[in-house]
């Protein structure tokens, strides 16, 4: 008998169905998302789970090294120590964890604590040394924090020896620099990693703060084979950021090692030679506002384009950069308006004057303007009258030939070779652009002579206008002038005297001193253009050649037959540069020669009485400018202007193995200061030459001789 009575019968109400369902499908759900979990979203939160636990960590490689032609070390890479301080192994007391950290302070010269008004090598303010520690331990306390880098050898020793809980050295890869300020415009230095490509280089494993990459000259250019490829390591980090363990690795792979063309030697000894000329005219002319403290030098193998030699003065330090950006530094030579971080011989344009001649008479020649021996008259100067003013003297313009100095007489009758050898300016203007005596009509040179259409084609033959593509940062290309560039640049109609200026490298002429370089290896090496290189052989870190030295050479003459056609109505080129090319060179040749049956000696004699074992060929040049500094000190007078000097010149004539190119900003006479320096420097080339086969003779083993058998009677 049951004990309950009917109405105290458990009842199946709604409310219970209600519940049941709920737990029911509170496990379906349940189920369902574990089943999601487990194999749907496995492979999301797997790897969700391994971007927590696992971490990748770039390898720095080693970068490679810059030598010289000789092998002599140009930029190597030394230790370096950086101070690390890893939050979570100071110690656990505060007192205790902070006496670390101010002793720390006082070794590295780092604020401990505080608003600090110095930046960095990238000018961005410096942090204390705690905000430092703070920062790392809140993002991964087991996480080293670099917070002073390229300490020194002193410091680091000391610091090891202390054994201070959570401060560790990190030896580091940095660069160096052994010959400075001799090679910085060419070597460059290296800098931190700009915000503008940061993220492109973080996206190839580089690390912000501790990579850096080349900044200017072939560190710069080269930056991709210097740098060799980072390496990887995948490893295992607890919650912390503490290393478990490395699960995978694949090792750094340095970077190849570049020989330039540059001879060390060779190139200090023209910076020597700048540097005194350059003291000697601030001597001569004290009070010149202008002042003497710019030029170049340059020096190379016409017929293989190798530079041996490029000085730009004034330079900079670049050892004030090599373990990091000295920020004072590099804001005081930024803002030198001097500019000494701008290399001159790729980067700055001038006037080229006179040297400018051997393309002008190239010219004239290969388009039959004269013949070589047709001779004009150089009277010391010319009129030019004005086309829209023809009976009006005033309106003339007057031309005058460097040799009048207001004396009234010239060169008298002057062929092509003696207009070179004398540079009588005179016989450019008229060939230039045509030349009709206004006393009897005579046309000595007819219609417009070469015109500035024709120069400006064999500008653009010659290379100018153009990159050199030498293997430096920063190169300008130029200005070829003609009518249509002057009405978009000034707004003016061209003119005959515009012409005539053009022709020997005035007016509106610009170029670059290694074009320059370029032009007279072209003439020196019979018409081949060799590309103007810094790099001679690439080699890996096994010292295997990667990258053996290869000549980039064209000759004109297949430029001339590609292009004539386009610049003569589809006429075949008429193969006369090999005839013309031999008047040009006895030009240059005869500006160096003493020669006493001629009336006018050549503008640098000098050269050949300095340098009497080796025939020489040379140009002088005074180019007259009005830039910005002369016109600032109104020194732009009409007649009266300014002037750069010049000299181009190469060596033995007939067949060369160097060519130089000098140029002193302001040194007015090419004759009596570019061409000291060059005659200097050919000098050195040679000497050096001698020396080094001499040494390399002594030290090549020679053969032994047996010693005669004796006779025996």
């Amino acid at each position: 008998m049951s004990l309950l009575s009917p109405r105290q019968k458990p009842q199946n109400t709604g409310r219970l169905i209600v519940f049941q369902i709920v737990i029911v499908v509170s496990f379906l759900l349940l189920a369902a998302r574990i089943y999601q979990i487990q194999f749907i979203q496995r492979n999301q939160y797997v790897v969700q789970a391994d971007d927590n636990r696992l971490d990748e960590v770039s390898v720095p490689a080693t970068r490679g090294i810059i030598t010289d032609r000789n092998g002599q070390q140009l930029a190597v890479n030394v230790a370096s120590a950086n101070v690390v301080v890893t939050p979570a192994l100071l110690p656990d007391d505060d007192a205790d964890s902070m006496a670390v950290l101010e002793w720390l302070s006082g070794q590295i010269n780092v604020p401990l604590s505080g608003q600090l008004t110095t930046v960095d090598e990238r000018g961005i303010p410096q942090r204390s040394l705690l905000t430092m520690v703070r920062e790392g331990e809140g993002i991964a306390p087991f996480r080293g924090v670099v917070v002073k880098t390229d300490i020194g050898y002193d410091i680091a020793r000391l610091i090891i020896a202390k054994k201070a809980p959570g401060v560790t050295i990190d030896w580091v890869s940095a660069r160096d620099y052994p010959t400075g300020s001799l090679t910085s415009l060419l070597i460059g230095y290296m800098g931190p990693i700009p915000e503008t490509v940061s993220e492109d280089y973080e996206a190839e494993g580089y690390v912000l703060d501790r990579d850096r990459i080349g900044y200017d000259g072939v560190e710069y250019t080269l930056n991709d084979i210097l740098s060799g490829r980072l390496g990887r390591q995948v490893v295992e980090r607890d919650v912390a950021g503490q290393v478990v363990r490395t699960l995978a690795e694949t090792p750094p792979q340095p970077g190849y090692s570049v020989q330039l063309t540059i001879d060390a030697e060779l190139q200090a000894a023209a910076q020597k030679h700048l540097t005194d000329m350059l003291e000697n005219l601030r001597q001569l002319y004290p009070t010149d506002a202008i002042g003497f403290d710019r030029g170049v030098v340059l020096a190379a193998n016409p017929r293989t384009g190798e530079i041996l030699a490029m000085v730009s003065w004034p330079t900079y330090d670049n050892e004030r950069f090599a373990r990091g950006i000295d920020y004072p530094y590099y804001l005081q030579v930024s803002q030198d308006p001097k500019h000494p971080l701008f290399n001159q011989a790729v980067s700055s344009l001038y006037p080229p004057g006179s040297i400018f001649k051997v393309l002008t008479a190239t010219a004239v020649l290969e388009e039959g303007v004269v013949t070589p021996e047709y001779t004009i008259q150089d009277p010391g100067s010319i009129e030019l009258v004005n086309r829209y003013y023809p009976n009006e003297p005033a309106q003339s313009q007057q031309f005058v030939c460097w040799i009048d100095k207001g004396r009234g007489i010239g060169h008298g009758e002057v062929n092509l070779v003696h207009a070179l050898a004398w540079s009588c300016d005179v016989y450019f203007y008229k060939v230039g652009g045509g030349y009709t005596n206004p006393d009897n009509d005579f046309e000595e040179v007819p219609g417009i002579g070469l015109g500035i259409e024709r120069l400006a084609q064999w500008m653009d033959i010659f290379g100018l206008g153009s990159f050199t593509d030498v293997e430096l940062a920063g190169e300008i290309a130029g200005t070829i002038p003609d009518p249509a560039w002057k009405r978009r640049t000034w707004g003016e109609n061209w003119s005959t005297g515009d012409t005539y200026n053009s022709a020997f490298g005035q007016g509106y002429v610009l170029v670059t001193p290694i074009q320059m370089l370029q032009m007279v290896n072209l003439i020196a090496n019979n018409g081949i253009f060799a590309r103007p290189t810094l790099v001679h052989e690439i080699t890996d870190a096994d010292g295997r050649v990667v990258r053996g030295f290869e000549p980039d050479t064209t000759d004109i003459r297949d430029i001339l037959r590609e292009k004539w056609p386009e610049y003569h109505d589809g006429q075949p080129y008429p193969e006369t540069f090999d005839t013309n090319l031999a008047y040009v060179q006895e030009g240059m040749r005869l500006a160096t020669t003493m020669n006493e049956s001629l009336i006018h000696q050549g503008t640098a004699i000098t050269e050949q009485e300095a340098l009497p074992y080796v025939p020489v060929a040379g140009k002088t040049g005074t180019a007259e400018y009005c830039d910005n500094i002369a016109a600032a000190l109104d020194r732009c007078i009409p007649g009266a202007w300014p002037a750069h000097a010049w000299f181009i010149s190469y060596a033995p004539y007939g067949n060369p193995e160097i060519a130089i190119v000098a140029f002193v900003y302001n040194g007015q006479e090419g004759a009596t200061v570019a061409l000291p320096i060059v005659t200097q420097l050919m000098d050195d080339y040679f000497r050096l030459k001698t020396e080094r086969a001499l040494q390399e003779q002594l030290q090549t083993p020679q053969p032994s001789v047996p010693a005669p058998t004796p006779t025996i009677p």
